[in-house]
């Protein structure tokens, strides 16, 4: 019989797509997890996994995940909203986002207000927010760039235009502006395939015929920016990063593009039960002044240091 214990390991399984990683994460053996994941195909009478050349999630497998994800979000959720009642607490909040520094500014203020509540932080690429949404795995999700899914409720925060970074003294630093036709053939440092800023480059660029020359893919927005800064390229960076505590030196200059820009949205399950801290959270979010303290759009020299 299907219990939570097989949903729970076919979940993991799903997400790796590796059988002897699954079993480490889940600490169980892996001849034990095999013989799980195949009792449960045999009770569904269907193969959930592709198994040619490596274990590869099939189409059915696809289609049991979300049921599964979802169940056992909704258990979960129950399990909170039990809590919470019993405890006559607000109960704890869990936000993903792809970065979290654009969005320091409202959680010191949500903590500062709300010192009790227990705040999970949780960096996810934007393709996998739906997904964790929709199986209550977090509550909220901040994302620069739109995500397109069903069941989704969501907020705009802000729009705002994305620039070149370059180190100081670099030859585009005193423009007013600069084309992405000028920006073919430069060094470009940049993040990994997935992330906002690298979809923005890819598309921007696939538009005018010009592939990137990227020189450098990185994980880290601080290290971005730092590499920008000590010469070795440039890259695309939000205006909102003129304004951030975490800085280095550099020069901001507008893309005469009307499609480099971002928008920010907070997103959260349409049906799904929200802690009353996770609505103290989407509160605070979506009251939050995002265009205080902001700089005039202008060219050349930051007026301060450059950051992603």
């Amino acid at each position: 019989m299907m219990d939570l214990n097989t949903l729970r390991q076919f979940v993991v399984v799903a997400r790796l797509e590796h059988l002897s990683r699954a079993a480490d994460e889940l600490r169980v053996a892996q001849p034990s997890l095999s013989r799980t994941i195949n009792r449960l195909e045999s009770e569904l009478g269907a193969p959930l996994f592709d198994r040619a050349d490596r274990l590869r999630l099939n189409d059915t497998g696809r289609l049991f995940r979300e049921y599964a994800e979802r169940a056992l979000g909704e258990l979960d959720a129950g399990r909170r909203a039990v809590a919470e009642a019993v405890s006559q607490g607000v109960g704890g909040v869990r936000l993903a986002s792809e970065t979290f520094l654009t969005l320091t500014g409202p959680l010191a203020a949500f903590k500062q207000a709300h010192p009790a509540v227990e705040v999970g932080l949780h960096w996810t690429p934007a393709e996998e927010m739906a997904r964790r949404l929709r199986a209550q795995d977090v509550d909220l999700c901040v994302a620069s760039q739109p995500i397109h899914a069903e069941g989704l409720a969501s907020a705009r925060l802000f729009d705002e235009a994305v620039g070149v970074g370059t180190p100081p003294g670099h030859p585009l630093a005193e423009r007013a502006a600069v084309s992405i036709d000028e920006l073919a053939g430069q060094p470009i440092i940049t993040a990994r395939p997935g992330h906002w800023i690298r979809r923005l480059l890819d598309r921007l660029f696939a538009a005018r015929g010009h592939t990137p020359r990227i020189i450098c893919e990185s994980d880290e927005p601080t290290a971005i920016a730092a590499l920008i800064s000590a010469g070795l390229g440039i890259g695309l960076v939000p205006a909102f990063a003129r304004r951030s505590p975490t800085r280095v030196p550099g020069a901001w200059i507008p893309v005469d593009d009307p499609g480099c820009r971002r928008t920010v949205t907070l997103y959260w399950g349409a049906d799904s039960h929200l802690s009353p801290a996770a609505r103290l959270m989407r509160g605070t979010i979506t009251g939050w002044d995002w265009t205080g303290g902001a700089l005039p759009p202008s060219s050349g020299d930051l007026g301060g240091p450059l950051t992603l």
